[in-house]
């Protein structure tokens, strides 16, 4: 049982933090952390016990991991495939097609410094292996993390709602995207109403160069539209990104009342990151997402987790050197 202990102490560690504060990207690392450390001591036990049954589900363990490999490169290629059909091939919308050309692309290089073993492949396949796996740690730490976010209750009373803009079609029509925020939080609005004070309603997004309109007017208008009360919603029309969202509603929401709380509603990819940056600029409120179409979530979550990456670009460039510098080791080695 001591083999486990490190992942027991890691989950108590997490589990503390998680009820301290939710929006932290560490809570994700400790929990992946945990994860991993029980995994290995489940195989180092399989493996040492001496018995064959051991050994032959260790085995197929490994095998069900490359097998895993190759089921999510080809899921990725066809994702990436409609996401091209569906949205166009803008950067963004080729994420997942790239993903899979990086998993392809590692993969080949690894086997290939493994066969050849030049020096130079093997310092770049060493650096590369381990670039993947930290990435690869990363990311789905972030999956999971973000899924268990998601799906956190709305505990406390809150005196707003807040709605992150999204973009509008046509330069004044709400997309699909958008409108799956607006009726959940139109969902939220009722739940919080019925615990007491209705709570107001902050539309918020400002107008792009390609829009007729602030997307907060347009996001209000389409809520009116369908009977939501006019006089419980309130504009913010100069925000072009989530932080700005997030700051230009803190604004009016201190403003109105020092002491609030929030609930901030933004599709489910999006949910996470919004709750980091709503913790870095200081806005008391849990997110909560809408739900996202089945195809856009995959390309859309790399999207989200890349844009994690640059939030702490120190710690990762950090550890890419490392991996640059194991690489240039072992081809010195060599």
């Amino acid at each position: 049982m001591l083999l486990y202990a490190p992942a027991a102490l890691i989950l108590l560690v997490f589990c503390w933090r998680m009820a301290r504060e939710s929006r932290r990207f560490g809570n994700a690392v400790f929990l992946g952390l945990a994860a991993l450390c029980g995994l290995a001591a489940w195989m180092y036990g399989l493996v040492t016990a001496g018995s064959t049954t051991g050994r032959v589900v260790a085995a197929a363990l490994l095998g069900l991991g490359a097998l895993g490999i190759l089921v999510l490169v080809c899921l990725l290629f066809i994702n990436g495939l409609h996401m091209v059909r569906k949205e166009g091939r803008s950067p963004s919308n080729l994420l997942s097609l790239m993903g899979a050309l990086c998993v392809v692309g590692v993969v080949a290089l690894v086997i290939t410094a493994a066969v050849l073993r030049t020096p130079v492949l093997v310092g770049v396949g060493v650096a590369a292996l381990g670039l993947a796996c930290y990435l690869s740690f990363l990311f789905l730490s972030f999956v999971v993390y973000a899924f268990l976010y998601g799906r956190l209750r709305i505990r406390r009373k809150a005196n707003y709602v807040v709605v992150l803009g999204s973009g509008l079609v046509g330069g004044s029509t709400v997309p699909p995207l958008l409108a799956s925020r607006l009726l959940r939080a139109r969902e939220v609005h009722a739940q919080l109403s019925g615990r007491g004070d209705p709570p107001v309603l902050i539309a918020s997004g400002g107008q792009g160069p390609d829009e007729e309109l602030p997307e907060s007017h347009a996001m209000a208008d389409y809520l009116t539209e369908r009977g939501f009360p006019a006089g419980l919603i309130e504009r913010e029309d100069r925000s072009t990104t989530t932080e700005e969202n997030l700051r230009f509603s803190k604004a009016i929401m201190e403003k109105a009342d020092p002491g609030y709380r929030c609930v901030i509603v933004t599709n489910n990819y999006h949910a996470f990151r919004a709750a980091l940056t709503a913790r870095r600029v200081g806005v008391r409120g849990q997110v909560v997402g809408s739900t996202t179409a089945a195809y856009f979530w995959p390309n859309a979550t790399i999207r989200e987790f890349v844009a994690v990456l640059v939030a702490y670009k120190r710690t990762n460039v950090a550890m890419c050197l490392f991996f640059v510098l194991c690489g240039i080791l072992a081809w010195a080695a060599r």
